[in-house]
């Protein structure tokens, strides 16, 4: 597996980013009182746009807050006085604004920043402000430059001199870059130096271009033009160095800045340029040859650098060398710059200033800003030379001490205060801090303090009193404590403890280690198919307390998760990979703490791109050369290379394949055929697929020729028994080898004394008529074309028409073999009578009875081939017990012939087939019932059954059981003795000849049915099942729709009074429609419910009354004890009083249902009997007119 693996912990970024402050000195807090401390300022040499308005920055802080006064050229600057300088709101930063107007050139000079409260001075460095310049170049006149071919020539660009210095480069004056190599290139000056000229520079002019940093202006010099005087030839010269001149020359360069040494040497051929130092190896790890090695560049220059470096110019003729003496100068550097500090009242101190630099630096001491021989004499102070003791210092004593380290190469400045405070300790950092950290790294914890006289700080771990300092931990000045390796046993409560003699103060800091987060399995570089699905793998471990996070990249960039993409938890799944998903992929998996990665290369195998640029060489009479330019194999190396052709006369617009070449190849020389157009493509093959095609060439049209070849597959056939048909093979495009092919066909019968037939035709088809019946002819076809004939063509047999046979066979034998078979022997007819080639003898037989009385069998015609001239053959797969019809007829390639005499025989008994089926039922614990069908094919007359049964549980079985039953017993009852157990039947019916096929059931393990696949069970059926489903879901819905309306008490209004009126809403006073109420049998009807008030209209005949149903049927709910039955009413009993003065509505009759409880049903068709009785003489009397 090829993985990089990237493995950062962001808590050893932010240590290794801290390390060197660990050691830094204590800040004091800005709640107390201090001197002003410089905390931002311009750098020293301050170049600024002439454009834009001018910022010279100066921060402070300091308690009280400083003020700010500048100094411009040594002197006091009056920033009230001029109205375009302003100074920000509590900042020092000089704002000077050229919106109103202005030169920016007035107000370059050298500044510097005072920052003042009442503890002292502190001072910002001096700051060279300059405006940029971009000087346009000075206008001359440049001629054209003659020189020789071969000699050294340097052109010079001497550009105005900007500030900051411009960038120089040469382009021609059409604004192209000037090609540089060895022979020609640019000096670090800006000059274009030709180690020697040649005819082809004259090609073009040649301009020094400049471009300024601040303006972003491009000058252009005017250009040169060369004219090269050519010789008959150039003359080989030795090097000779055109800069820097002679063999030695010095430089001198700062400390800490690069070195650039530059050696450009002239000669024939250009030269080579090395370089050496004397005495030693060029410095390690610093050096770098530019400029096509004309040029070493040394970075960070240090003192052991000095001393004497040459570079050697060689060439064929020759070398010579220049020797650079370099010395290294330093400006001033600091050894130990001065640090701020705290004194308690009798404190002892002192100020540092130590500085190096080449001259060796002077140091001078100011305080306030002030040279410290001019300040107030300090009993408590004592300046050694670059070192300042305080001894017994006293509050009231603070103020802030300049440092300035200054040579001819540059100085240094450096504040430093002196706070005396009287303070007790007090921890800076918040309380109670979590520190998390992985395991095995370094970590830090921060324990910021502050006290004067400054504290001793102690760290202890969970409240154990040895102080922690020395092996895995350090504790540094600042008060942070560094491990070394953070493990398990590491976390814990740790405490930081600050004293000093007016008290202490202490600070809990909790660390918890946790696990790493590491990818242990990770993506593998993968070669895949466009089109499959691969799979980068990316599984991880990590500390369950920290969130994790998986992101992929591809290509270094966040991966678009498109749906093609699947992001997994241990994996990323590609669906249909493509080109564009070829790449790397890195599986970055990170918590807050640290991250790993993983990262693979994914390959994607592609078709090979068409091949292009098509070109036909070598024109010939019978062969081209094609050459083509191959196409991106895509990952996967083109094997192959196919060549197609496509010709315009016979198939137009169809290509077909000519020749195959290696894939290593792009030219082949293809063989071609007379009198063809062609037309080449070319498609290439890797192992992914094929290119598409490339773009056609152009045609190449071949003279014609007569054919070489005759049409191949010539034979001839009857299509009718007084005919022959001649067909070919045509020839193709590329074998017609001329226009107008034509076909010379040649028959005769197969005699020598015949005499030939021919005809010509275009079709590759010729029928001969009239022929005599299967006779064989000799036949011959042969191309031409306008060119002539093809060579002589070969004889080929061909046959007239056949017909049906004469004869049929005789003498049919028939002999049984056994129960299912029979052999045949026959005479064979004469080969006159069959007319035609004989292709077999059949025998035709059918089954015409069986010989057990009424049983149906199929008489269904079969056949049997014998193929040959044969007088014997076997039927078989006959059905035992039987009588069976037989015929032969003799067979040719037009059809059967005449039929022999049908023979008759019978099959002998044979086993009988399985039982229909085997049906088991278990009633109980104790018995099994059996019960089967008799045999579909009984093949005789049966003798009884065989049941043969085992008891098993699990892979043990019992001993093995027999039962013998008559021919007619079906059934048979089992007592079981044991009721764990399950059984095993296997059952046979038998003839005479012997035992049938077994049926095989056992029975089921719990107290169910089980059927042979032969039986069909409704229960199981689908259709039934699916019925079922439906009657119960229509049922439910029913009974919810009752409850429903019965608990919304209906649409229409029930009157228990016949005066009570009707709601005038109730429109079924006019349409006569009623609803119907649904009262199960043995339930009793509500409490409200009282018997009609009106008398009943008469009803003969219940059942042929129409029954009416409103849209809102009303029920009532079914009893747990009784199954509901309804009782629906006819519309006719819920007419009103207008057919019979009723007053009463049939809503109301329809409730006259009992209120008792439930009783019997015998007694609810009593009482429904009384009922009905009681309806129908209600309905007479009322169609009488007699109310009751």
């Amino acid at each position: 597996m090829v993985m990089q693996r990237h493995h950062l912990t962001r808590a050893g970024i932010a240590l290794a980013l801290c390390l060197h402050h660990l050691v830094s000195a204590i800040e004091v807090p800005l709640d107390l009182p201090q001197p002003p401390t410089i905390t931002k300022q311009s750098v020293k040499d301050y170049i600024v746009d002439p454009r834009d308005n001018i910022f010279i920055e100066c921060e402070a802080k300091g308690n009280p807050v400083p003020t700010f006064s500048w100094t411009r050229n040594g002197k006091f600057f009056n920033v009230a006085k001029d109205p375009k300088v302003s100074m920000r709101r509590r900042s020092g930063t000089l704002v000077i604004d050229f919106h109103s107007g202005g030169r920016p050139e007035d107000y370059e000079g050298e500044y510097q920043c005072f920052a003042r409260n009442d503890y002292g001075t502190a001072l910002s460095s001096k700051i060279h402000l300059q405006v940029s310049k971009s000087p346009l170049w000075p206008k001359e006149k440049v001629d054209v430059i003659e020189v020789d071919e071969g000699a050294p020539l340097s052109l010079q660009c001497n550009p105005p001199p900007g500030l900051p210095s411009p960038v120089i480069f040469w382009m021609s004056s059409s604004m192209e870059p000037i090609h540089q190599d060895k022979r020609v290139s640019q000096g670090q000056n800006g000059d274009l130096y030709f180690s020697n000229v040649m005819l082809q520079d004259a090609q073009t002019d040649y301009s020094c271009n400049a471009r300024f940093h601040f303006t972003h202006t491009i000058q252009q010099k005017n250009p040169y033009t060369l004219k090269v005087k050519t010789t008959r030839g150039i003359t080989e010269t030795t090097p000779s160095f055109m800069y820097p001149y002679g063999t030695s020359s010095s430089q001198m360069v700062l400390r800490g800045v690069d070195l650039l040494l530059e050696c450009i040497a002239s000669g024939v051929p250009a030269p080579d340029i090395m370089w050496y130092k004397k005495g030693g190896e060029l410095p390690a790890g610093k050096t770098k040859l530019e400029n096509f090695n004309k040029a070493l560049r040394i970075s960070n220059v240090s003192e052991e650098d000095s001393g004497e470096y040459f570079c050697l110019a060689s060439n064929k003729m020759g070398s010579i060398r220049h020797t650079i003496s370099v010395r290294v100068k330093a400006a001033p550097y600091w050894l130990d710059e001065p640090q701020n500090l705290i004194l308690a009242p009798g404190e002892d101190g002192r100020l540092v200033c130590r500085a190096n630099g080449n001259p060796k630096p002077a140091i001078q001491w100011l305080v306030n800003g002030e040279p410290i021989e001019a300040s107030p004499p300090n009993p408590s102070r004592e300046v050694a030379g670059d070192t300042i003791v305080f001894r017994d210092t006293q509050i009231g004593s603070s103020a802030v001490y300049q440092c300035n380290a200054s040579n001819e190469h540059g100085y240094l400045l450096a504040n430093a205060f002196v706070s005396v405070l009287d303070v007790p300790p007090r921890i800076l950092a918040p309380r109670n801090q979590l520190i998390r950290v992985i395991q095995n790294n370094r970590t830090r914890l921060d324990c910021p303090f502050f006290g004067s006289p400054i504290p001793t700080l102690r760290w202890f771990k969970n409240g154990q009193g040895n102080t922690l300092d020395g092996g895995n931990y350090k504790a540094h000045e600042n008060g942070s404590l560094e491990m070394n390796m953070a493990r398990k046993e590491d976390q814990g409560i740790y405490t930081c403890v600050a004293t000093n003699i007016l008290g202490k103060a202490e600070a809990q800091v909790r660390l918890e280690v946790k696990d790493p987060t590491r990818i242990v399995r990770g993506p593998e570089d993968q070669v895949v198919k466009r089109g499959s699905m691969p799979r980068l793998h990316c599984r991880i471990k990590h500390d369950p307390t920290l969130k994790l996070t998986v992101t992929w990249l591809k290509d270094d960039a966040p991966l678009y998760m498109g749906n093609r993409m699947k992001k997994e938890d241990d994996g990323l799944t590609i669906y249909g990979v493509a080109e564009k998903d070829q790449g790397d992929y890195t599986c970055v998996a990170s918590t807050e703490l640290d991250k790993d990665s993983a990262k693979a290369y994914l390959t994607v195998l592609e078709r090979p791109d068409r091949p292009r640029d098509l070109e036909l060489t070598d024109l010939a009479e019978r062969s081209v050369r094609l050459t083509w330019i191959p196409g991106d194999d895509n990952n996967s190396p083109i094997t192959d290379y196919i060549v197609q052709f496509e010709e315009d006369r016979f198939q137009p617009g169809m290509w077909h394949n000519h020749s195959r070449y290696p894939g290593s190849v792009n030219s082949a020389v293809l063989s071609l055929s007379p009198y063809v157009n062609y037309q080449f493509r070319v498609i290439a093959v890797n192992d992914v697929g094929s290119s598409l095609p490339s773009v056609p060439s152009e045609r190449y049209q071949t003279n014609g020729a007569r054919p070489e070849i005759n049409p191949t597959g010539v034979q001839g056939a009857g299509t009718q028994k007084n005919n022959m048909e001649i067909t070919w093979t045509p020839l193709n495009a590329t074998q017609a080898y001329g226009p107008n092919l034509r076909y010379i066909v040649r028959w005769r019968r197969r005699d020598p004394r015949g005499s030939w037939y021919n005809e010509t035709v275009k079709a590759p088809r010729h029928v001969v008529w009239n022929t005599p019946i299967y006779v064989p002819y000799e036949i011959k076809v042969q191309a031409e074309n306008d060119f002539g004939r093809a060579p002589e063509p070969d004889t080929v047999i061909g046959y007239s028409g056949e017909d049906y046979p004469k004869a049929a066979p005789t003498d049919v034998r028939i002999r049984v073999l056994n129960s299912t078979a029979i052999a045949l022997t026959w005479t064979r007819v004469h080969l006159d009578t069959i007319q035609g080639q004989l292709k077999e003898y059949r025998a035709y037989f059918w089954r015409d009875s069986s010989l057990l009385k009424n049983l149906w069998v199929s008489k269904k015609r079969q056949y049997v081939s014998f193929p040959g001239d044969r007088n014997r053959g076997i039927v078989s797969r006959l059905f035992p017990y039987s009588n069976y019809k037989l015929e032969m007829v003799v067979t040719n390639g037009r059809g059967d012939g005449p039929r022999s005499e049908v023979k008759e025989f019978p099959t002998p008994e044979g086993v009988p087939s399985s039982p229909r089926y085997l049906r088991i039922r278990q009633p109980n614990l104790e018995s099994i019932n059996l019960e089967w069908d008799h045999p579909e094919h009984p093949n005789g007359v049966l003798t009884g059954y065989n049941l043969r049964y085992q008891a098993f549980n699990g892979t043990k079985t019992g001993r093995t059981l027999v039962e013998n039953f008559s021919p007619n017993q079906t059934r048979f009852t089992l007592q079981r003795t044991d009721p764990i157990s399950r059984y095993r039947f296997f059952l046979r019916a038998r003839t005479q000849v012997g035992e049938g096929e077994a049926i095989v059931e056992e029975s089921p393990a719990l107290l169910n049915e089980a059927y042979t696949k032969n039986h069909v069970d409704i229960a199981t059926q689908g259709w039934f099942i699916g019925l079922m489903c439906a009657i119960a879901l229509l049922v439910l819905i029913l009974l919810i729709v009752c409850f429903i309306k019965r608990s919304r008490g209906g649409k229409y209004p029930v009157r228990d009074n016949k005066d009570e009126h009707l709601n005038p809403e109730d429109k079924n006073v006019e349409d006569g429609s009623f609803d119907y109420r649904y009262a199960p049998v043995g339930m009793s009807t509500p409490a409200t419910t009282s018997p009609p008030s009106a008398p009943l209209p008469a009803i003969t005949d219940l059942t042929a009354l129409p029954l009416h149903i409103t849209a809102a049927p009303r029920c009532h709910a079914a009893s747990s004890i009784t199954p509901p039955t309804f009782l629906l009413l006819p519309p006719a009993l819920g007419k009103s009083s207008t057919e019979g003065n009723a007053p009463w509505k049939s809503n109301r009759a329809a409730r006259m249902l009992p209120r008792s409880p439930p009783f019997p049903v015998s007694a609810w068709k009593d009482q429904s009997r009384r009922r009905a009785g009681a309806l129908a003489s209600a309905t007479q009397d009322t169609a009488a007119g007699q109310p009751r």
